[in-house]
Parts: C-alpha cells; sequence; structure tokens
C-alpha cells in the first residue's frame, strides 16, 4: 500500500510521472552543483585566506618585494572580472538556481498535485517486500 500523502492524483498517466520524476531529479543535480559553488566559494577565500599569510611570511622573512607583488596582484583578486566568489553565488541562486526550483515546482503542482517524489515512492512501493523488516512504507 501506497503512503496516503504521495498517492497518485487521478488521471495522472505513468508518462507524467516519469517526466515530473526526471525534472526532480534535474533540480536535485542542480542542488548538488549549487553545493560545489559552495565549496568552490569557501575554498577560494580560504586560499585567498592563506596567501594572505605567506605575505605576512615573506615579509618576515625578509622578502618584501615579493610580498608586496603578491599582496597587490593575488591578495583580494576577482575570481572573474569584477566578481567575487560570493557574488557568483548570489548570480547563481537569484537567476538559475531560482528560476529552475520555480519551474520544477509549477510542473509538479500543475501535473501532479504538488506531490514531490511521487516517482521515488512509487518505485518504493513496487521494490519492498511487505511485512520484512526495513521495507515498512511507513515510519
Amino acid at each position: 500500500m501506497q503512503r496516503a500523502d504521495n498517492r497518485r492524483p487521478d488521471g495522472v498517466d505513468d508518462a507524467t510521472v516519469e517526466a515530473v520524476g526526471a525534472l526532480t531529479e534535474a533540480l536535485e543535480t542542480t542542488e548538488r552543483a549549487r553545493g560545489h559553488l559552495f565549496s568552490f566559494h569557501q575554498l577560494t577565500g580560504k586560499a585567498d585566506a592563506e596567501a594572505q599569510r605567506a605575505v605576512e611570511l615573506l615579509r618576515k622573512a625578509g622578502h618584501d618585494e615579493l610580498a608586496d607583488g603578491l599582496e597587490a596582484e593575488l591578495v583580494g583578486r576577482n575570481v572573474i572580472h569584477g566578481r567575487w566568489t560570493f557574488q557568483l553565488v548570489e548570480d547563481y541562486d537569484d537567476g538559475y538556481y531560482r528560476t529552475f526550483r520555480e519551474w520544477e515546482r509549477a510542473v509538479r503542482d500543475r501535473l501532479t498535485g504538488g506531490i514531490r517524489h511521487l516517482y521515488e515512492s512509487e518505485m518504493k512501493e513496487r521494490n519492498t517486500t511487505p511485512g520484512l523488516p526495513g521495507h515498512e512504507l511507513n515510519p
């Protein structure tokens, strides 16, 4: 028996469930990409702080000319023209990511009554063994 909160609405065919599931899967991939973008943002910031530390150590070791060059040319540098990584994250969130989420929600709302993970819910029902521990449909 399928969970009541993930029951397929009347009149929704297999092709529609599969199509909505594919769009949700694409959104999940975008979520992973967004996570990598945040990793890029944090790692780049950490590298910049480490480069600043290297500047300080070069100065301490008497290499002022190299420290000055490194500080002027690299520390605090834009990662792309006019942008630091936080700006890339914000642009991604406000543009592509927001649009993707809105479309996935709109398609799901219109075609399956807003049910999340309907495709997976039905797969769970097909692939579990009734009555076997660890195969319960509901918590």
